[in-house]
C-alpha cells in the first residue's frame, strides 16, 4: 500500500466537518503512529497555511510539493485534498504546529529534533518554490520552528543551507560558535552527515518519497566543514 493510499484512508476516516487536527489526534492516539503519514500531512498542511493563493489548489501548488515528495500523477488528488482541508480549516498554523509536537514528542529528544529540522526544511522548500523567501514566509517559518523547540541558531543554520543569496556562515551551517574547539566542529559535522543519511531519515519518519531533502543539506554541511578546516589551517 502506497504512502498516498494510506493518507487517503486516513482522510476517509474523517467524520463530516472534521479537520486535519482530527487526523493528528488519531495518529497520536494510535498504538504505533505511522510517522511517515504524519510527516507528509504535516508538511502539506503547514505548507497550505503558508500559501497565499485563494480558492482550490492549483497544479502549480501541487508541483511545489514535488520539491519534497515523489507524487505519482494519479495521487495528486490526495495531496490536493490534504492541502485544501488545511487551508479551509479554521485552526491557525500555530495550532497545527502544536498538534504536531503532541504527536511526535519533544524536540529535546535528539531523534525528534532531527525530525523537526526535516519538517522545517520541507516547508522552506515549499516557500522557495517561486524562487523567493518572502518576509511573511520567513516569519511563519521562524515561529513554527520556535513552537517545535528549535532555537534561533538552528533556524539560521537551516535558512543558510537553503536560501540562495543569504549569508552562508559555515559555523551557522553546522550550528556551532565561531570559537568552538575543532573537535566540537568535527562532531557537529559528523552528526549532520549522519542525520542526513536516507536510512536515518526514514527511521525517524521521513517517507522514502521525501529523502531527497537530504541532498542539499549534505552538500552544504560538507562545504561548511571544508571551509572551516581550510580557514583554521591557514
Amino acid at each position: 500500500m502506497s504512502l498516498w493510499t494510506r493518507i487517503a484512508d486516513a482522510l476517509a476516516a474523517l467524520a463530516q466537518g472534521e479537520g486535519l487536527g482530527a487526523v493528528f489526534e488519531r495518529l497520536r492516539a494510535a498504538p504505533s503512529p505511522e510517522r511517515s503519514i504524519g510527516f507528509t500531512i504535516a508538511v502539506i498542511a503547514l505548507g497550505a497555511k503558508m500559501a497565499k493563493a485563494d480558492g482550490q489548489v492549483t497544479r502549480d501548488e501541487v508541483m511545489a510539493f514535488r520539491r519534497i515528495f515523489t507524487i505519482p500523477p494519479e495521487e495528486e488528488a490526495n495531496a490536493a485534498r490534504v492541502f485544501n482541508l488545511a487551508r479551509q480549516d479554521v485552526a491557525g498554523f500555530d495550532a497545527y504546529a502544536r498538534q504536531i509536537v503532541r504527536m511526535f514528542g519533544s524536540a529535546e529528544q535528539p531523534q525528534m529534533r532531527d525530525l523537526y529540522i526535516d519538517l522545517i526544511e520541507g516547508l522552506f522548500h515549499i516557500a522557495l518554490a517561486d524562487g523567493v523567501l518572502h518576509e511573511g514566509e520567513e516569519a511563519f517559518l521562524s515561529h513554527v520552528a520556535e513552537i517545535f523547540g528549535l532555537d534561533e541558531r538552528c533556524f539560521r543554520s537551516i535558512r543558510a543551507r537553503l536560501v540562495a543569496g543569504c549569508d552562508r556562515d559555515p559555523y551557522d551551517l553546522l550550528g556551532v560558535a565561531h570559537d568552538a574547539p575543532m573537535e566540537t566542529v568535527r562532531a557537529a559535522w559528523r552528526a549532520a552527515v549522519k542525520a542526513s543519511h536516507p536510512d536515518a531519515m526514514i527511521a525517524r519518519g521521513v517517507p522514502p518519497e521525501a529523502v531527497k531533502l537530504a541532498e542539499r543539506r549534505l552538500i552544504a554541511v560538507n562545504a561548511a566543514w571544508e571551509e572551516i578546516t581550510t580557514r583554521r589551517a591557514a
